[in-house]
């Protein structure tokens, strides 16, 4: 199955809500009608795209219609789904993976899927042939390790791990050596979604941060955010958050099907101007895809 048929299918759910309403709404377009934007401004923000968001794609779609002269729905419904597939590139979609090891940081509040995101992702690079080792550096959540050690057994991955409670840091600092030692092509590295306070979190991720910097030098370094998107703005306020001291470079974006209000996609890559670069979309292995701007859009809003 496809990436657009994987999406019809994950946003089942949203399409339901956001492409009827869509639909109907161009099909009722008659030329320079101001019900009409102010209805679509009503609808995306409905639909979690964030009132800043909803305002500036609206306005940009006025002024397009205007320019060119639009007059048929179907010809401003085309120019509108340009204009949200233009606000979902932020950079480059695939992951910066040229050294050898790369890291992939994984940052996170707890509960967000972001072990089961973790076990995706070694699966699918452990397929495609590259050696790959995991980083229990969530310490203080109960049976973090054990979950991970789960995953990494069923993608045929290594694991590196310390007892609850270790210091992050210093498992942080034994996968980089076993990274060495063992040729291994990816690293992907778990860390605790809450500590005593947002303080002591930022700064056991910064802590992390130094320790890759200084002992991978060099070496391609993804951050990559996992949100839970059934949790809406709230998780925007999440991201924001992490970008304070995580120097996000992507966004994972998970459980896509389980919310009818699929324009949170749109609101992150807005507010954080960095890419989504894999959403999910169901619970098998599979349901993890690498994010595609445009047929994203195209099978949400068509």
């Amino acid at each position: 199955m496809g990436f657009f048929d994987k999406i019809k299918q994950g946003l089942a759910k949203t399409k339901q809500n956001m492409a009827v309403s869509m639909n109907n709404l161009f099909s009722s377009f008659t030329g320079e009608n101001e019900e009409f934007f102010d209805e679509l401004e009503e609808t995306l923000i409905l639909a979690d795209a964030g009132v800043e968001t909803a305002e500036r794609a609206v306005e940009k779609l006025r002024a397009v219609t205007k320019e060119r002269g639009l007059r048929g729905g179907a010809e401003v419904q085309a120019a509108f789904v340009e204009i949200m597939s233009d606000l979902l590139r932020r950079g480059r979609q695939e992951l910066w993976m040229e050294t050898k090891p790369s890291v992939i940081l994984m940052v996170g509040v707890n509960g967000v899927g972001k072990t089961t995101t973790i076990g995706k992702l070694a699966a699918r690079y452990t397929a495609e042939g590259k050696k790959v080792l995991l980083c229990a550096a969530d310490t203080f959540r109960a049976a973090a390790a054990e979950q991970l050690t789960v995953w990494a057994q069923r993608a045929g991955c290594e694991i590196v791990r310390h007892e609850e409670g270790s210091d992050p840091a210093a498992v942080v600092f034994d996968s980089i050596k076993a990274a060495r030692a063992r040729d291994t092509d990816l690293m992907i590295v778990d860390t605790a979604g809450r500590l005593h306070n947002k303080a002591n979190l930022m700064n056991e991720l910064a802590k992390i941060r130094r320790i890759l910097g200084r002992e991978l030098a060099g070496c391609d370094l993804e951050t990559l955010l996992v949100i839970d998107a059934t949790t809406g703005q709230n998780g925007l306020l999440q991201a924001k958050s992490f970008r304070e001291s995580a120097d996000i470079t992507g966004v994972v974006l998970t459980k896509l099907d389980g919310t009818a209000k699929g324009g949170i996609v749109f609101a992150i890559a807005e507010e954080l101007k960095v890419p989504v670069k894999f959403i999910g979309v169901g619970e098998k292995q599979d349901d993890l895809m690498p994010f595609e701007p445009e047929k994203f859009v195209e099978a949400l809003l068509k």
